[in-house]
């Protein structure tokens, strides 16, 4: 698959790059996709929260009336979760949400997300750029330059650059990543790809 490949000020450099058809022209694994997006938003998740069983509800164990002859069902304790103050029945307890997922079917599901993008031709490929110093009108002008200043963008980098790293990182509905930081969450999450010239051979040895 082919695509022109642009300078960061919008111009056509004249060139076309040939991106990798086993990762950018894959059959989608719709499946592979959900379960890589669960795993990262499980992963996300403290699990800290909890809440007072009766055990944990600092409270007399006086049985507080008799057994029978009251007309009402008996009751041995006030930290019953059928008194106010009482514990909570089946409450939540601290877990860990994560779980394992085999390296290739991360790899897959990357490949996929990133295919359904190229589909949609929702992916440009920039010439490597640096910015000389980090300005955010920088970021916003260039994403005005490429028609995408209205869209959710991501932009794949090679290697961390520091001036384009603060000079989008307060932009609105912008993300900045390397290619070996890409995850599926991050490609979904956009509507458009800007990838620079160079990270396309780091994402092809990263992902294969």
């Amino acid at each position: 698959m082919k695509v022109t490949v642009l300078k960061y000020t919008g111009e056509d450099t004249g060139r076309t790059i040939e991106l990798p058809e086993d990762i950018f022209g894959l059959e989608p694994n719709d499946h592979a996709i959900y379960l890589d997006v669960k795993q990262y938003l499980a992963n996300q998740r403290q699990g800290t929260h909890k809440s007072k069983e009766r055990a944990d509800i600092a409270a007399s164990t006086r049985k507080i009336k008799k057994q029978k002859g009251t007309g009402t069902a008996r009751a041995g304790s006030m930290k019953s979760p059928l008194f106010k103050g009482g514990g909570r029945v089946f409450g939540p307890k601290p877990r860990d949400y994560s779980f394992k997922l085999n390296k290739k079917l991360k790899r897959l599901a990357r490949k996929s997300a990133l295919s359904y993008k190229a589909a949609e031709k929702n992916v440009t490929v920039v010439e490597d750029f640096d910015f000389d110093a980090p300005k955010t009108k920088n970021y916003l002008k260039m994403l005005a330059d490429l028609s995408l200043a209205d869209k959710k963008t991501l932009l794949i980098l090679e290697k961390n650059n520091k001036n384009i790293l603060l000079s989008g990182r307060n932009v609105k509905r912008a993300n900045i990543l390397t290619a070996d930081q890409l995850h599926t969450y991050h490609l979904l999450h956009a509507d458009s790809l800007i990838f620079s010239e160079s990270s396309i051979d780091q994402l092809n040895s990263t992902l294969n």
